[in-house]
């Protein structure tokens, strides 16, 4: 279900310049960065790309969303993890992404671990906004 604007609590901004092959920043300057294109594009691989960023920011979401559905469950996440892979590959309308989202959870079992992770993509921003739209795998 979509929000409001008035249910926004809180919105990151940021702006590109020279799109895949030059830079980013937000507008606190907590984050400003080269992007290039990686190698395996044609690029430089010289900055960070943004397929690298998604990544960064989706394992990140969903680690918070396990933590959320751990503490539902009183389950002990401690000491996990969360890996996020996305890919970009040509497809009939240009490029698409997929994602395989991989946690490890080393205090509970294996049956566990992968009930705590499909909640969590239940309930994370990031898997709600790419649900239909790309491949999402999730691994224990």
């Amino acid at each position: 279900m979509s929000i409001t604007q008035s249910d926004v609590a809180y919105t990151a901004v940021a702006t590109a310049e020279n799109g895949r092959d030059g830079r980013v920043a937000t507008h606190d300057g907590s984050l400003d960065v080269v992007v290039n294109p990686p190698k395996e594009l044609g690029g430089s691989g010289a900055g960070t790309n943004p397929e690298q960023l998604f990544a960064a920011g989706y394992s990140a979401c969903f680690q918070g969303a396990l933590g959320v559905v751990a503490k539902n469950v009183n389950a002990d996440i401690s000491g996990s993890t969360v890996t996020a892979e996305v890919g970009i590959g040509k497809n009939d309308e240009g490029f698409g992404l997929i994602v395989k989202i991989s946690a490890v959870i080393p205090n509970v079992d294996a049956a566990t671990a992968k009930e705590l992770i499909e909640k969590a993509h239940e309930v994370c921003p990031y898997s709600k906004a790419t649900r239909g739209n790309i491949t999402v795998e999730l691994a224990v």
